[in-house]
């Protein structure tokens, strides 16, 4: 049997494992060691885990990972989820749809200083969910707005999949966080669009809510001075070049374990749980970087990814068509799959391919690009049925509204996520234009 036959059988046994829900870093372990095993024996085999998982894991940017999962932690116990959404709720919550719309905001504002999906999705739907109810939200509405808001904490810096995205292709984490900038704008004003159409299509869906006095507004400005000037600091530092990513990510979460101390009330326990939690997320994500690993030196033995390039380029297909293909790839994964897994698992194999290809843009360009679309496209697929995991976070939150509700409540959602990564493909400068500006 031939190495690039062996690899798509391998690749198929992966498939099984995964929808066995055998954990997809156990799976990519197995199949990897497996096919390298096959492939080359025993003694190749343990001279690659002689030094595998400390090449990998001494890699000076993976440092930023667990700082900005402890200063997500941190966040979340200072009360900066509630502060943020207050704070967009006395400037939008007397509108139609405006509690809605500043749940949005809310969650683009914790996805700032957090950097997950799933927890952005969860933190801020405890949040809202209560506010929305009291003002008679409809279900759709709440739970669907909540849901598709959860994915801009992944998007908008600083981004922890944007890390490992940009260790696997070799590009640089400020850049990756520059160019995410304008694509997480475009997506919080889309879902904002949406909610607008959405109550004046159906009224009574998104209610108005109460205003606010002059007053109220400048006490939940004041709640949130303390967030904004880290985000400032953070981020900005990073590109004027005060520090690295890595000492930008340790200054956040000092700044918020600070807050989380002496506004939010974390003591000795809040602070353990803190530092476990984000030790376990830690573990959890370097172990699937480690299965990914394993699988790629197996792929590379295989040539699958090399061969498949090549076969495209014979093909001679329009490399928007074979962007799309992936595209939809990406989609479907989503559904099933987390998106850190979903980045480890396809950019050693999608990478290669449209490496090779010409977009009219020179190959650095290309990789930023590509990254921000893929990760929007592979976070569109935690909204999208039948296994939309930010869907089922939020529908846990609120058991009395049935699921398919929450789907239908997030189906504009998605056609906005359809509109804005067709605006990204169409026109790339939207992403790039704060990397070329900077850059130059």
């Amino acid at each position: 049997m031939e190495g690039l036959e062996f690899g798509f059988i391998m690749l198929g046994v992966l498939l099984v494992l995964i929808a066995l829900r055998l954990p997809i870093a156990i799976a990519m372990i197995t199949v990897g060691v497996a096919g390298y095993l096959t492939l080359a024996g025993w003694t190749p085999l343990l001279n690659y885990f002689n030094s595998a998982a400390y090449w990998r894991f001494s890699t000076y940017d993976l440092s930023v990972v667990p700082l900005f999962l402890l200063m997500g932690q941190f966040a979340t116990h200072a009360g900066m989820s509630k502060a943020l959404f207050d704070a967009a709720n006395v400037f939008l919550g007397h509108k139609k749809g405006g509690v809605a719309m500043a749940a949005i905001g809310g969650c683009a504002g914790f996805g700032s200083i957090c950097g997950s999906s799933l927890a952005t999705a969860a933190t801020m739907g405890q949040v809202a969910l209560p506010e929305l109810r009291r003002f008679k939200y409809s279900g759709a509405l709440a739970t669907g707005a909540l849901a598709a808001g959860g994915t801009l904490g992944i998007l908008i810096p600083p981004s922890v999949i944007l890390v490992i995205y940009a260790v696997l292709v070799e590009a640089n984490i400020a850049t990756m966080f520059l160019a995410a900038f304008i694509p997480g704008f475009i997506a919080a004003l889309g879902y904002m669009i949406v909610i607008f159409i959405y109550v004046r299509v159906s009224p009574k869906s998104g209610p108005s809510g109460e205003k606010s006095t002059r007053s109220e507004r400048w006490s939940a400005l004041k709640e949130i001075w303390t967030v904004v000037l880290i985000f400032i600091i953070v981020i900005g530092g990073i590109y004027t070049g005060v520090f690295t990513p890595t000492e930008g990510a340790a200054f956040g979460a000092i700044g918020t374990g600070a807050l989380a101390y002496f506004h939010g009330g974390m003591r000795r326990e809040g602070f353990i749980d803190c530092v476990m939690s984000a030790g376990q997320t830690t573990a959890m994500i370097f172990l699937i970087i480690l299965g990914a690993d394993v699988l790629n030196v197996f792929l590379a033995l295989t040539q699958l990814p090399q061969e498949l390039a090549a076969m495209i380029g014979d093909a001679e297909l329009s490399p928007l068509l074979v962007l799309s293909i992936i595209l939809f790839f990406y989609l479907l994964g989503g559904c099933i799959m987390d998106s850190l897994s979903m980045i480890l698992l396809t950019i050693p194999i999608f990478w290669p391919i449209l490496e090779a290809m010409d977009f009219g843009m020179n190959p650095e360009d290309v990789k930023v690009w590509f990254g921000i679309v893929a990760l929007i496209v592979v976070e569109t697929g935690l909204i999208t049925p039948p296994v939309g995991m930010n869907v089922f976070v939020i529908n846990s939150m609120s058991k009395d509204i049935p699921i398919a509700q929450t789907f239908k409540g997030v189906a504009p959602f998605i056609a906005s996520d359809v509109v804005r990564v067709a605006l990204l493909v169409a026109f790339p400068g939207l992403t790039l234009f704060l990397v070329q500006l900077f850059g130059n």
